[in-house]
């Protein structure tokens, strides 16, 4: 078994565990989160080399809400990317897993 903390909430895992499997089992369309790990926000490109292990540290966000029909893309590219969050139109908030 593995412990890491996901959104601040410690988490059990039987082994090492690839982060899309993990999205995967946690039921998230990983074209719909911003994911940092270990203080790094990853560009989703990077989310199937990442492999969560003991101690790591996870942040899952998604969208919520909004105010537009407009894509969120630009907005999550620019979290991704570590420029600040400056689109008001839009809100993150953390996603819970449910396991």
């Amino acid at each position: 078994m593995i412990t890491l903390q996901v959104n601040g909430k410690s988490v059990e895992l039987e082994r090492p565990t690839a982060l899309m499997a993990y999205l995967g089992k946690l039921g998230v369309d990983p074209r719909t989160v911003a994911v940092e790990h270990n203080g790094t926000i990853l560009e989703r490109a990077a989310y199937e080399r990442i492999t969560l292990n003991e101690g790591d540290t996870v942040e899952i966000v998604r969208m919520v809400g909004g105010g537009t029909n407009q894509s969120p893309a630009p907005a999550v590219a620019r979290l991704a990317q570590g420029q600040p969050l400056v689109d008001r139109r839009f809100r993150f908030g953390s996603f819970v897993p449910r396991l």
